[in-house]
């Protein structure tokens, strides 16, 4: 399994990036980070580890620069700004495609709270790439019209106790149509800290992206 840093020439300066490739991997899935987290998410990196047990290679990467950073920590203005941090997603899920390592890899997106309508945005606007996606735990809801133009086999998954989070979702999956599925974990709620939960969320999306990236 190879381990490395990067600095992906997006937004200025770049936004720094982990890539880990397992042997022989199958697929690549980028993470969009939900409002107020960063590419050393604690959720996102176990779920990663899952996929990599399944020979996905993980891409995370911090979608603010750290001046932007600093702002959204005063003002939490950015993590909500959905058509920026689906152009950074989109001209990364581009720097990807000219990567030797997963570049001839399908490409996934998983999405957690903001960060998922993120991801569908971007989705949307790269259909011929994007060829799976998964959301935690998210707000698809605030992709607006961008839902009805998804292609990617979208899986939602949503805490059994995060009611007004599974009501958002419902009114997003009509918008999805036959792309979408909304499955719930039982007993989560919304950050998936209850014990096995965050385990269900891993299973599911690596087996999600096993079963719909193309080969």
């Amino acid at each position: 399994m190879e381990t490395r840093a990067a600095l992906i020439p997006v937004a200025g300066d770049g936004l720094p990036a982990d890539l880990v490739i397992p042997d022989d991997p199958v697929g690549v899935v980028l993470f969009a980070h939900g409002s107020g987290s960063s590419r050393k998410s604690p959720r996102n990196t176990a779920v990663a580890r899952v996929l990599h047990d399944r020979a996905l290679a993980t891409v995370l990467v911090d979608l603010l620069t750290e001046a932007e950073d600093r702002v959204d920590a005063r003002t939490a203005e950015l993590r909500f700004d959905i058509g920026m941090l689906a152009d950074r997603l989109a001209a990364i899920v581009d720097w990807m495609a000219g990567q030797p390592e997963v570049g001839p890899l399908p490409t996934g997106l998983f999405g957690a709270s903001t960060g998922a309508a993120a991801a569908l945005v971007a989705a949307a606007a790269r259909p011929d790439r994007v060829g799976a996606v998964v959301s935690r735990g998210g707000r698809p809801d605030l992709a607006g019209a961008a839902l009805e133009r998804v292609q990617a086999p979208t899986l939602l998954l949503v805490g059994g106790l995060d009611e007004q989070v599974i009501t958002l979702n419902e009114e997003a999956l009509v918008k999805l149509g036959d792309p979408g599925e909304l499955r719930i974990v039982p007993g989560a709620t919304h950050l998936f800290e209850e014990p096995g939960t965050l385990d269900q969320v891993a299973d599911q999306a690596a087996t999600w992206f096993a079963l719909h990236l193309p080969r």
